[in-house]
């Protein structure tokens, strides 16, 4: 695959490119070493800047290394994916088993740090769980996703918080999936209301154990579920 001369802008980009196309189109297998910046600057057509911001990218993307007084050698011919891009891909059970991890402790340390605003939250977004039982499933996801967005965040834990971010696009697709596949809310419109009453009340009185205990049983009778489709 010749590299050939590259248009004005964005050159950059252009030039990423064109030399993750030389990778993973098998051109420069793993172990080959890069022509020197100079080289490459001239083949594209561009300057060495360009050329270095390209290949900074690349190893950015887990796709070369650079070797102190060697040179700039390919390592993998495929992009390491990012952390939403590898959520999006992976299986909603794995999604959930790790969220358990996630919210379980979670659970627990919101009983022990929260405060009367997070009570009202937690209390605004159960209310606001059942309101959304009179709409459709993605309503009625969006709904929980925000109670459980609201004990997560009683944990203060900014770290639980900015996890819990990063499973939410993928959990909601597969909550989405098992209400209409499962039909759950056709005899029970509010379906796990009273779990996620008895999860509030624990956190409300300050009662970790049964926090966390009643958010186990409720996410492990989902994850039951998710494991029979």
């Amino acid at each position: 695959m010749p590299l050939g001369a590259l248009r004005p802008s964005p050159l950059v980009e252009q030039a990423t490119q064109h030399l993750r196309d030389q990778i993973t189109g098998g051109q420069w297998p793993v172990g080959t070493k890069l022509p020197a910046e100079t080289a490459l600057a001239t083949t594209l057509g561009v300057g060495r800047s360009t050329v270095r911001e390209a290949l900074r990218a690349l190893a950015g993307a887990g796709l070369v290394q650079a070797r102190q007084g060697a040179g700039v050698f390919v390592i993998a011919t495929e992009p390491e994916e990012d952390w939403p891009t590898r959520l999006r891909r992976a299986a909603v059970t794995d999604v959930y088993e790790v969220r358990m991890l996630v919210e379980v402790q979670a659970a627990r340390l919101a009983a022990q740090r929260r405060t009367k605003a997070d009570i009202a939250a937690m209390r605004a977004a159960l209310e606001g769980r059942r309101a959304a039982a009179a709409g459709d499933d993605a309503g009625f996801v969006d709904a929980d996703i925000a109670l459980h967005t609201a004990v997560v965040t009683a944990a203060h834990n900014p770290v639980l918080s900015d996890l819990f971010v990063e499973f939410v696009p993928a959990l909601r697709t597969g909550l989405i999936d098992l209400l209409d596949i499962l039909d759950l809310r056709t005899h029970e419109p509010q379906h796990g209301d009273a779990a996620h009453e008895a999860l509030v009340r624990a956190v409300e009185r300050g009662d970790a154990d049964t926090a966390s205990n009643a958010l186990q049983a409720e996410l492990e009778g989902t994850l039951a579920r998710l494991y029979r489709l």
